[in-house]
C-alpha cells in the first residue's frame, strides 16, 4: 500500500505540472533555426528561461535542433515534438569544466538543477552524438593514457531537483552515462526508449538514480552501451557522507543490449525498497545484478525481483560482493567490518524463467558479511553452467536449473 501510494502521489503530481503548462514558448519564436547545422543554443535556452517564470511550455516542432548544453528551470516543459530532434552539438569546446557528482567533469548536455516540476515529453528524439566522444576516448586508450581524467558529457543530469517527469521522447547516444538523477526525488520516467550501441559506445548507461528516492521507471526499453539501469549512492572509497537510493518502482520494461537491471558498485550511501517486476531481457549480458566491493559498499537491503522473463541473457543472476570480479579465487579470509563492507540482505527473486543463458548465476558474499535472507521463487533457468553459491543463506523454493538435457542440482554451495 506505501508503495502503491507513492507511486500515485508522483503521477497526480506530473498531471498538475502539465495541466499548469499553458503558455508556449516556440523556441523558432526565440530565434532558433532548426535546421540541423545551425547551434540553437542560445535560442532555445532564451525560451527556456521565459518560460520558467511563466509555468510554460518549450516547443521544438519542424526540424533538428543542434545545441550545446542546456540548463532546464523549475516550472518548464520541454516538448519535443513526434517531427522534432534536439541534438547536441559535436564541438567539444562547448563544454566546459564543470564539478559534478563531487568530480572535476565537463558539462552535461541537458541539466536540471536545484529545479522544481521539470517535464520532458512530445514524442520526439534526444540525440547526444556521442561517437566523437567514443572516439576521443578509445584514442587516448589506443595512445596507452590510462585513467579516468578524460571526461565526456553525461545526456541528462537531474541535479538536487524534485518533481522531474520524463515521458514519450527517445534518448540516444550519450557521450557518458545517459539519464542520471542525482540527489533527486520524486521523479517518473515512463514510455521512455534510450538506446545506444552495444559495442563502441562505452558507460553509455541507460538510466542511473545515484543517491536518490521515489523514482517510478516505466514501460522503460533500452538496448544500450553499458547497463540498462544502475542504481548507485556514493563513491568508491567515498569519505562520505552519502545518501541512499530508495523507494524504486520498475515496472512492464524491456532491455536488450546492456548490463542488464544493476544495483551497485558504487553503493556508499546503500540501497533500499527496489520493487521491480515484469521485466523481460532479450540478449543482455546481464540479467539481476547486485553487486559492490569492500571499498563502496553499504546496506543493500528489501529488493524484490517479479515476473523476469530472460532469453539468451550470459548470467542470468548475479549477487556479488567482490566487484569487479565476480569471485574470488580459493579461500577468502575474513576482513574487519568497516563503514564501506557492503551488507546484501532481504532480497526477493521470484517467478524468474530465463532459457538459453551461459550461467545460471552466482550468489557470494563476503564471510565477513554473507548474504542473507536471499530467496529465489519459482526461479526456472535453462543453462550451460550451474548457479555457484558461497558466504551466503539463500531459502530456495520451487528452483529449476536445467543444463542442457538434463536437470541439475539447483545450486552448488561452497564455503560457509
Amino acid at each position: 500500500m506505501k508503495r502503491k501510494s507513492a507511486a500515485l502521489a508522483v503521477a497526480l503530481g506530473a498531471l498538475s505540472i502539465a495541466a499548469r503548462g499553458q503558455v508556449i514558448c516556440d523556441a523558432h519564436t526565440y530565434g532558433a533555426k532548426g535546421d540541423g547545422v545551425t547551434k540553437d543554443t542560445a535560442a532555445i535556452q532564451r525560451a527556456i528561461d521565459t518560460c520558467s517564470a511563466k509555468h510554460g511550455v518549450v516547443k521544438l516542432a519542424g526540424g533538428q535542433f543542434v545545441s550545446g548544453p542546456l540548463t532546464l528551470k523549475s516550472h518548464v516543459t520541454l516538448d519535443i515534438e513526434k517531427d522534432a530532434a534536439l541534438l547536441a552539438s559535436v564541438d567539444r569546446s562547448d563544454y566546459k569544466a564543470a564539478t559534478l557528482m563531487r568530480q572535476p567533469t565537463i558539462e552535461p548536455f541537458l541539466h536540471v538543477l536545484n529545479a522544481d516540476e521539470v517535464t520532458i515529453s512530445g514524442g520526439g528524439l534526444i540525440d547526444g552524438r556521442g561517437q566523437v566522444w567514443w572516439d576521443y576516448v578509445k584514442g587516448v586508450k589506443d595512445a596507452g593514457i590510462l585513467g579516468n581524467d578524460h571526461p565526456r558529457p553525461m545526456g541528462l543530469l537531474i541535479d538536487h531537483s524534485k518533481h522531474f517527469t520524463m515521458e514519450n521522447v527517445t534518448f540516444q547516444n550519450a557521450g557518458f552515462w545517459q539519464v542520471v538523477p542525482y540527489y533527486s526525488e520524486y521523479l517518473v520516467f515512463r514510455n521512455l526508449r534510450i538506446l545506444a550501441p552495444q559495442r563502441g559506445a562505452p558507460n553509455t548507461d541507460g538510466i542511473d538514480p545515484f543517491s536518490s528516492s521515489h523514482i517510478v521507471i516505466d514501460h522503460y526499453f533500452a538496448s544500450v552501451g553499458d547497463d540498462d539501469i544502475a542504481i548507485k549512492s556514493g563513491a568508491i572509497n567515498s569519505p562520505g557522507p552519502d545518501a541512499p537510493s530508495t523507494d524504486i518502482t520498475i515496472t512492464d520494461c524491456a532491455f536488450e543490449s546492456g548490463h542488464g537491471l544493476s544495483i551497485g558498485s558504487e553503493v556508499a550511501g546503500g540501497v533500499q525498497h527496489v520493487h521491480a517486476e515484469r521485466i523481460s531481457f532479450k540478449g543482455t549480458d546481464q540479467g539481476i545484478r547486485v553487486k559492490a566491493n569492500r571499498d563502496r559498499g553499504a546496506d543493500i537491503s528489501d529488493l524484490s525481483f517479479k515476473n523476469i522473463t530472460m532469453d539468451g541473457v550470459r548470467t542470468s543472476i548475479l549477487i556479488s560482493e567482490y566487484y569487479p570480479k565476480v569471485m574470488p579465487e580459493g579461500e577468502v579470509a575474513a576482513a574487519s567490518i568497516g563503514r564501506l563492507t557492503p551488507h546484501f540482505h532481504d532480497i526477493l527473486i521470484e517467478n524468474v524463467k530465463s532459457i538459453n543463458s551461459d550461467w545460471a548465476g552466482v550468489v557470494i558474499g563476503l564471510p565477513e558479511s554473507p548474504v542473507i535472507g536471499l530467496t529465489l521463487r519459482n526461479v526456472s533457468i535453462e543453462a550451460t553452467k550451474a548457479m555457484e553459491i558461497a558466504y551466503a543463506k539463500v531459502k530456495l523454493e520451487g528452483v529449476s536449473i536445467k543444463l542442457g538435457t538434463h536437470v541439475a542440482p539447483t545450486a552448488t554451495v561452497t564455503g560457509k
